[in-house]
């Protein structure tokens, strides 16, 4: 063979051995890039999947404050109406009781009730009572309010004289002598089954004298302090609190 022929030879061999190395490394190019790719598909998904489940965390939490703020403003409906129904049934009366506008809390002066440091009703206070209570309770009763009314309390409040502790022991005393004859069915107050209902949503709380009634200087109205209040709380009360604050923020 001559050196001609051995050279072409070598040469044929080399580009060979040359274009085996560039389709190698070609090869493992596209393997890289195909690796990559798909790589980049699955993190896509992966993202893709990530943010449709937060789209549809975002969606539920919407419905629920759709649904809790629909709930929210048909309670503030119910204690709107509530307030507005017992405007209406003591403004028609003989009756001198104001409705708070904001709580729908009635206010009873105790003088009304009882004597000077007594605890036990006065025949004037029963007499009141009998006209009151059938009233309060009759509009609390009403189908259009009664599935929402969770509690009813009464409040027996004092002035600031004499020991905080016999204030606390007289307002208490107070209110369970509303309570009792609310409740007590041989007065002719309430009708047995009202009886029966309202003893599983009355309380009798006493307060001292821990809320007094202060007047536009900000002092003590100590005539305006010693009260009998009612009052009553809606199912879910605590809930509308914190979704107001919530709703507001």
């Amino acid at each position: 063979m001559s050196r001609r022929q051995r050279r072409e030879e070598e040469e044929t061999s080399y580009w060979l051995s040359y274009s085996d190395m560039m389709a190698a490394l070609l090869l493992i190019f596209i393997l890289i890039i195909s690796f990559t790719i798909l790589q980049s598909k699955v993190q896509y998904e992966q993202k893709e999947s990530e943010l449709e489940a937060e789209r549809q965390l975002v969606e539920e939490q919407q419905e629920q404050l759709e649904e809790q703020q629909e709930q929210l403003d048909k309670l503030l409906g119910i204690r709107t109406e509530l307030i507005e129904a017992l405007k209406e049934e003591f403004d028609g009366s003989d009756l001198s009781v104001g409705v708070d506008e904001k709580t729908g809390s009635i206010a009873l002066d105790s003088s009304i009730l009882f004597d000077s440091g007594q605890y036990t009703l006065k025949s004037s206070g029963e007499e009141f009572l009998q006209k009151f209570i059938p009233k309060y309770i009759g509009v609390l009763s009403n189908k259009e309010f009664k599935e929402y009314i969770s509690e009813i309390i009464i409040e027996g409040h004092t002035d600031s004289q004499g020991d905080y502790l016999f204030n606390l022991e007289l307002s208490q005393k107070r209110a369970l002598s509303v309570a009792t004859f609310c409740l007590t069915p041989d007065k002719d107050v309430l009708s047995e089954k009202q009886v029966e209902n309202l003893r599983s949503i009355i309380t009798a709380n006493g307060k001292s004298y821990s809320n007094p009634v202060l007047d536009e200087d900000g002092n003590e109205d100590q005539n305006a302090s010693r009260r009998v209040e009612f009052l009553f709380r809606l199912k879910d009360d605590e809930m509308i609190s914190g979704m107001s604050e919530i709703l507001n923020q």
